[in-house]
């Protein structure tokens, strides 16, 4: 059995290139780990089949086969070869549909799990190359740190990791979407062009303020149809949407901020340089 711990992830900027043949954007966003995590407890025994069974502590996903985290099982048990009888219990504390890499991040940390409960079978570019079949933001998860995405996210470059202070503001009746954020972004007529990607790399190498390029393209995409964005915008101008939402950060620490039941606040959080990791 291992524990594993699974960060969620903030968009430092995110910024789209273009729309590709296969119908996914190419992308330029800096992704940063943050000291929110949720757990996987995974048991697995040799079998002569495959058998995954999930449970947790949300009553908001699926614990069956449409959950990525099943996929991660079943894909590294097919590329692997290992048949087992796998258990996974996640205990459940990144918010769904956040825009905060909740289901991506739990599914790198079962392919690294079973990796290491199995003796290490596959290295970490194997790894990487198993989380990049299921989702853009995986590889990110396993490597961890602050990132340099590409492409359609799946490949990354470490940058530097500073030290900030992180609170997250998410309306809780209020899930965006991927494929909802990304269309409303492919209908809008002007698309804004901010370069915001390069400065804030140079910035972070060269150890000055990021805040000013903090940027989200699909922030802009969703916006102005969600009077809950539009209310913590007005309450926290500095506050960024981070993926496709609907989770707004701002690189400070806010104990006492309460903009109304309907929000859930997260402070305290850290910038951090691990990606998916062992609970010894």
């Amino acid at each position: 059995m291992i524990k594993v711990k699974c960060p969620a992830k903030i968009n430092l900027t995110l910024e789209i290139v273009n729309r590709r043949e296969d119908g996914f954007h190419n992308i330029k966003s800096i992704m940063q780990m943050i000291s929110l995590y949720d757990y996987l407890s995974i048991s697995a025994e040799k079998s002569d089949r495959i058998l995954i069974k999930l449970s947790g502590t949300s009553e908001e996903i699926p614990y069956n086969e449409k959950n990525l985290v099943w996929q991660a099982a079943d894909l590294f048990m097919k590329e692997s070869g290992i048949k087992l009888e796998v258990n996974i219990f996640i205990e459940k504390n990144i918010p769904i549909a956040a825009g905060l890499a909740g289901g991506s991040t739990d599914a790198a940390g079962t392919i690294w799990g079973l990796n290491e409960i199995t003796g290490r079978p596959f290295n970490m570019k194997k790894l990487n190359e198993l989380c990049a079949k299921l989702g853009s933001d995986l590889n990110v998860c396993l490597n961890g740190g602050c990132t340099i995405a590409t492409s359609r996210g799946e490949i990354t470059r470490k940058l530097p990791v500073i030290e900030s202070d992180v609170t997250l503001i998410k309306p809780k009746h209020l899930g965006i979407s991927a494929g909802e954020a990304y269309k409303k972004y492919a209908a809008k007529e002007f698309k804004p062009k901010h370069n915001m990607t390069e400065q804030m790399i140079n910035s972070l190498e060269n150890r000055k303020d990021i805040k000013p390029f903090l940027y989200n393209d699909l922030e802009y995409a969703v916006f102005d149809d969600y009077k809950e964005l539009q209310k913590i915008k007005n309450a926290l101008p500095n506050s960024i949407m981070s993926g496709s939402g609907s989770t707004y950060f701002v690189l400070e620490n806010l104990p006492n901020l309460n903009l109304g039941e309907e929000f859930q606040i997260i402070s305290g959080l850290k910038f951090i340089s691990e990606g998916v990791s062992n609970i010894l």
